[in-house]
């Protein structure tokens, strides 16, 4: 270092993170698989012997990604007791925000009435909630933001085939957030996330852009999902991800409170519980049976249901897993607010 160079001053974040607050937001509209059945040739028996789910929330024309988003982070803020003018940075993690540019963040940032708070989007599909988490931890704890909205949102339903026999039933709409903000004990751990690029094609959109664009008849590209390879990679590798993120926050299954994955199948979640052995006192997230997969929302808002119906307490122990398209995923325990 030349003897003239001054050094860097270096912003001091908070010692922990943790979740402050959960909010969430789901369509109005409800569908039973009835309404869906003759249009993929299935049944109502058949879909939940296979995914478990009964229902799902459809978003109207009304309910944007942006409108259910803000509705969402407007609940996490009252729970967390965070106006929204003390919001540095808002993170949204969706694949389903039309717009190429700019982000939804922007919009909800300027919605929530933040003081022109950092705002972005990312893509990690179903992931895309625990990666928003351990951001917003990093964040908060170095010092560039005190507060972060995480929000996970999707409506699935603009870019899913109703006829499509593998998907139709599956997706969903609806939106979650949090909170994350300074915690005066760890509350939030170290995040265990990476991809298996090698299986980039097992869910992905059917088609880019321009060869939609090109097509004879054009329409907005659809999600495919080749499901029984999904099933096979998620119930067992995943459990040992999870297994990482207990390792890494220094807890074994019996500290576990709650068990939260991600929303995909109501039998990969049964696959991962009996992968990881888990105790029978850990309340583990089924809220796929009446939301259906809602891919980065399906998180927080399960979250946010267990925190409703008192499945889940403050200060329980919870761990998070998601994985999706890509293929990437993420985990991580947090402490509930």
């Amino acid at each position: 270092m030349s003897p003239a160079a001054r050094p860097l001053l270096i912003e001091q974040g908070a010692s922990y993170a943790g979740i402050l607050g959960i909010g969430a937001y789901r369509p109005a509209r409800v569908v039973p698989n009835s309404e869906i059945v003759d249009a993929i040739d299935s049944s109502d028996e058949w879909i939940q012997q296979r995914s478990g789910i009964k229902t799902r929330h459809i978003a109207d024309d009304s309910e944007t990604v942006v409108s259910m988003s803000v509705a969402a982070a407007r609940d996490a803020l009252a729970a967390a007791r965070v106006d929204a003018r003390q919001v540095d940075c808002v993170v949204v993690a969706t694949v389903s925000h039309l717009l190429q540019t700019p982000s939804a963040a922007t919009a909800i940032a300027h919605e929530l009435g933040t003081d022109q708070a950092a705002a972005f989007d990312i893509s990690a599909a179903c992931a895309g909630f625990c990666h928003g988490i351990a951001l917003a931890s990093d964040l908060v704890r170095g010092g560039s933001a005190r507060h972060v909205v995480v929000i996970g949102v999707e409506r699935l339903s603009d870019i899913t085939s109703p006829t499509d026999r593998g998907t139709a039933f599956i997706f969903a709409d609806g939106a979650g957030a949090a909170v994350v903000g300074p915690s005066d004990t760890p509350a939030i751990g170290p995040v265990v996330w990476g991809s298996d690029g090698e299986q980039y094609d097992l869910i992905r959109q059917r088609e880019d852009w321009r060869d939609a664009i090109a097509a004879e008849a054009p329409e907005i590209p659809h999600l495919v999902m080749r499901g029984n390879e999904v099933f096979r990679w998620a119930a067992f590798s995943m459990a040992k991800v999870a297994q990482q993120a207990l390792d890494r926050a220094g807890l074994t299954v019996d500290d576990l409170d709650c068990f939260v994955p991600h929303q995909a199948n109501n039998r990969i979640t049964d696959a991962m519980a009996r992968a990881m052995k888990l105790p029978s006192t850990v309340r583990i997230a089924r809220d796929i049976i009446d939301a259906g997969n809602t891919s980065a929302a399906s998180v927080p808002l399960a979250l946010e249901r267990m925190i409703r119906d008192g499945d889940a307490k403050s200060g329980d122990v919870a761990l998070l897993i998601a994985f999706g398209a890509g293929l990437a995923y993420a985990a991580q325990v947090v402490t509930i607010p």
